[in-house]
């Protein structure tokens, strides 16, 4: 060995190449497997497990190394791995009459890797939770910190591990313990921090990527994987392995600390490595395969609520933050003087963004108040701002540190700069005062730099021993959610002060293309209102016997169309309550007499598409039992209404009619009996069954849970509803005599209506209400003409016509969007319909296409 080393110092372990130590830890075996099924490496300890020395087994098929049955099962769980990923598979039999094994498989760019243990089927290791119950532990605690220690309980119960910590990274990668479960009489290293060095860089991209991390026992000695070096001298990648050696260093660092067995299982939130499971044990110990997969799942599903929890309270915070800026913009609008006013500017924002003092730059003009630099001071800030910042949020936490040769009190420690102008560029900035705070180490972040047993590299800190250090000219950060809400105080700011301002354009333009998008959703969504009314005034005029009856059935639908669409507007067309759906309907029908439908069920929320379509049958199978059924007349007859919730989440709902005259089943099915039949399932993909009892109608609808939110809590707000049906056309020529149309529109009564209108213009017509269907039909027969509607809900009808110019089908667009919609597809040049869907509109776009000639 040389006498002369490297520098040694906490950087050298961000150098160390972990994931090519070339070797495994003893409990498994490893094989590494070409593209045409040949050993190419394998671990040194594979004759324990596969009964084969390493040697023998190089250069030869996998094939006659195990079982057909297992390479099978191999070979097809592959078929599987999409990246990097790992796949699982338990209880394997490898050899005949041997051990059952679990293997984990991932690809290595050509090669297939093969990792294997025995099985430990007679551990009972596992928790006894469900992953369903644990989750409801989580989500049922009511702070951040019980959401923590309540993962760390669950994942000590999942592994065993004697110590089990929920470990925070920090932007600068140091790390904090923020929960922990341990037994007793083991200390706690609960808010304890560690430096960045702890963990190095390398080893947390290897987390991002690799979420699973055992290290069985420290004292075991590594097997070699062989050869070292492929023909390209290159050590084999073990990224993803799971039974990859660990590092001398990371080894000496635990045994410091006394740990015999470790465990990691990553926490990912937002694409980013956010913390860890860290778990210790003080002696070996090796969960299962199936009990270390189960922990894995844990880990993710910790996880994803995780994210939600921090973006639920992001939003919250965001939202009360708008609007407290709203009403400080509101007041600048008003009077643009208040800008020069800084101590009102501090209490303005002061729930926004809370601050301990406040500068304000406008034209040279400058004001201050609270804690902050003086005049000379922020005079001098705001040119090294017009220098850096560049126009946009500038926020930091150090300031002495990033300004060292400006003269700011050491007591100012963070700043958030708001820009409002360009040339000159003004600002409003805000301060805030140091946080001094004591910090716990993890063993002292500066110690020197110790020669250890492996050479020339960092001998690891005891890291359990606590050592404090106090934290100096820092502040309490800006958060991301505080650097939002000032980027729209920003932004409004020039567009309601400053106008003349390059960023007050851009501005206005961003504002002006988010209000043509709201345009054009609320031309179609009025296009698609205007569709349905006139499907209910057609359908309606087909089943009306009187000219009173006509109106009264189309007021009643009308009304109930509108009342939905006011519950869910009112909410900004988010989700609306059934139970308010169907009170409000109650009472618009029976007034004081409401008590006789008798409601049962959790209330939910329904999806805007789901509620309007719920309103019409619920409306309709009022109005029938109103006027036939058991709520006819002043008798006594009751409806039981009833919902419930399945376990895959679909809503089952049933009506049930008692007390009434007898029922017999019509023998003609008008308007408001193909709303309650077909409504449901044409609309929603969902079912509608109908039972003609004597001693009253019974219903059962069934809704997918994808239309489902809830449960919720009940409201004060007044319900919605609503329905719609088409009417009869004269007829005249029929310019589609003899030809087949396909239909595509994914609202039933509007296909109805579209119906009606081809088949007077004299076609044959086969609807179908998503691409899927359409799909379908056009497998088995061909046609003429197609009628497309674009907006078919969460797909658009662009594949269908995909396939219609390819067999040379002409087409029809239909939108509520207006032309400009097909523009962003390959058929740009293809004629559009504007809905709604008339007789006029209709043959005035066959006048402009080629129709084929009729057989």
């Amino acid at each position: 060995m040389s006498g002369t080393f490297e520098p040694v110092d906490l950087t050298n372990c961000d150098r160390e190449p972990i994931h090519q130590l070339g070797a495994v830890q003893p409990f498994g075996f490893l094989l590494a497997v070409s593209s045409d099924w040949i050993a190419v490496r394998a671990s040194a300890n594979l004759v324990e497990f596969l009964g084969i020395a390493q040697a023998d087994a190089l250069g030869r098929p996998v094939a006659s190394l195990i079982t057909p049955e297992a390479l099978h099962t191999i070979r097809n769980k592959l078929t599987t791995l999409r990246g990097s990923d790992v796949e699982r598979i338990f209880g394997v039999v490898l050899t005949p009459g041997q051990d059952r094994f679990d293997l984990a498989v991932h690809m290595n760019e050509d090669l297939v890797i093969i990792e294997g243990e025995r099985c430990q089927e007679a551990r009972r290791d596992s928790s006894s939770l469900s992953m369903r119950s644990m989750m409801s532990r989580l989500d049922h605690t009511e702070t951040m910190e019980a959401f923590f220690r309540e993962g760390a309980r669950q994942a000590r119960a999942l592994t065993g591990f004697d110590r089990v910590m929920v470990y925070r990274f920090d932007e600068d990668g140091s790390g904090e313990v923020v929960a922990e479960a341990a037994r007793a009489g083991i200390g706690s290293f609960l808010g304890l921090h560690y430096p960045a060095s702890d963990i190095p860089v390398q080893a947390r991209a290897l987390y991002l990527r690799n979420l699973f991390r055992i290290i069985a026992d420290v004292d075991a000695v590594p097997v070699p994987i062989l050869p070292q070096l492929d023909e390209h001298g290159q050590p084999l990648d073990l990224s993803m392995s799971v039974l990859r050696s660990v590092s001398p260093i990371h080894i000496e660092y635990l045994k410091n600390m006394g740990v015999g067995a470790s465990l990691s299982i990553s926490i990912v939130v937002d694409g980013k490595l956010w913390g860890l499971f860290a778990c210790h044990h003080y002696g070996p110990r090796l969960p299962s395969a199936q009990s270390r997969s189960t922990a894995e799942l844990f880990g993710q599903m910790f996880a994803s609520r995780l994210e939600s929890r921090e973006r639920r309270l992001a939003l919250d915070y965001e939202t009360k933050a708008r609007r407290i800026a709203d009403r400080l913009l509101t007041a600048v609008a008003d009077n643009a003087s208040l800008l020069d006013d800084p101590a009102w500017l501090v209490e303005a924002l002061a729930e926004a963004i809370p601050a301990d003092g406040i500068g304000v730059w406008i034209n040279g003009r400058l004001a201050l108040a609270g804690i902050g630099p003086d005049e000379k001071g922020f005079a001098a800030l705001v040119r090294h701002l017009n220098r850096t910042a560049a126009g946009r949020i500038y926020a930091v936490d150090r300031l002495g540190d990033t300004y060292p040769d400006l003269e700011i009190d050491d007591a100012v420690a963070g700043m958030l700069a708001i820009p409002i102008s360009r040339s000159p560029r003004d600002y409003i900035v805000l301060f805030r005062q140091e946080l001094v705070r004591t910090v716990r180490w993890g063993g002292d972040p500066h110690k020197p730099v110790e020669y250890g047993p492996n050479g020339p590299r960092l001998t690891p800190r005891k890291s359990f021993e606590a050592w404090s250090e106090l934290v100096r000219g820092r502040s309490l950060p800006f958060s991301e959610a505080e650097r939002r809400v000032a980027e729209t105080i920003r932004v409004t700011l020039i567009e309601v002060v400053l106008r003349l301002t390059d960023e007050a354009s851009m501005a206005r333009q961003t504002a002006n293309e988010r209000q043509e998008l709201l345009i054009a959703e609320l031309n179609h969504r009025v296009r698609n209102i205007l569709s349905l009314i006139t499907g209910i005034i057609r359908q309606s005029q087909a089943t009306s016997v009187s000219l009173g009856d006509y109106v009264r059935q189309i007021e009643g639908r009308v009304q109930s169309l509108a009342r939905a669409h006011d519950q869910i507007t009112r909410d900004h067309w988010a989700p609306a309550s059934l139970r308010q759906l169907l009170l409000a309907e109650t009472a618009a029908y029976l007034g004081k007499n409401a008590q006789r439908i008798q409601m049962r069920g959790e209330d939910v929320l329904l999806e805007p598409q789901a509620f309007s379509t719920a309103a019409l049958v619920f409306h309709e199978l009022m109005t029938n039992s109103a006027k036939y059924g058991s709520l006819s007349g002043t008798g006594r007859g009751i409806v039981e209404l009833g919902w419930s919730r399945d376990d895959e989440g679909n809503l089952r709902i049933g009506w049930r009619e008692k007390g009434g005259p007898p029922v017999t089943e019509p023998t003609r099915h008008g308007f408001g009996s193909t709303i309650i039949r077909r409504s449901i399932p044409y609309d929603l993909g969902g079912k509608a069954e109908l039972r003609y009892n004597k001693g009253g109608l019974e219903a059962d609808f069934f809704i997918p849970g994808r239309y489902v939110v809830g449960p919720t809590s009940d409201r004060s707000d007044s319900a919605p509803y609503g329905a719609a049906a088409p009417k009869a056309i004269a007829g005249g020529r029929q310019p589609l005599s003899g030809l087949s149309v396909l239909l595509v529109e994914n609202n039933l009564i509007i296909a109805m209506d579209g119906e009606d209108i081809l088949r007077r213009l004299g076609a044959e017509v086969a609807t179908a209400p998503s691409v899927a269907e359409a799909k379908e039909i056009l497998a088995g027969r061909s046609f003429d003409l197609a009628l497309l509607d674009v907006n078919l809900g969460d797909e658009t009808s662009f594949g269908i016509a995909d396939r219609l110019a390819a067999d040379g089908v002409p087409f029809v667009f239909a939108t509520g969007y207006g032309e400009g919609i097909t523009q962003a597809n390959s058929h740009s040049d293809a004629p559009v319909l504007q809905k709604p869907y008339t007789m006029e509109g209709v043959t005035d776009i066959l006048a402009r296409i080629p129709l084929p000639k009729r057989q």
